[in-house]
């Protein structure tokens, strides 16, 4: 299943992990396992935060995944299932029968 990861980095855990230089690597090591379809890095609420699209195999990836932001960054992680056109077209050819 196609789904977006939103990780809300704490300020202070994120700020350390720049100035001691393990951010990228987190970043680099998690992007390397997750193998997303997109990831995106921007600000949310006033929070770092990374978007990440990835196709979840089974839901027992979801702490692999999610605590390596948890243990270094102290992140806030949602799930969301999503889907691009193709899913949504799919999806709406199957109304009304």
């Amino acid at each position: 299943m196609r789904v977006l990861l939103k990780a809300c980095m704490d300020t202070e855990r994120a700020n350390e992990a720049i100035r001691n230089g393990s951010l990228g690597k987190l970043i680099q090591e998690s992007m390397e396992q997750i193998k997303p379809e997109a990831a995106y890095f921007t600000t949310d609420n006033g929070e770092r935060t990374a978007y990440i699209v990835f196709d979840m195999q089974d839901s027992s990836q979801m702490p692999v995944l999610s605590e390596p932001f948890f243990l270094n960054l102290g992140a806030k992680i949602t799930y969301t299932p999503v889907m691009d056109m193709e899913g949504v077209q799919t999806g709406l050819a199957q109304l009304g029968r």
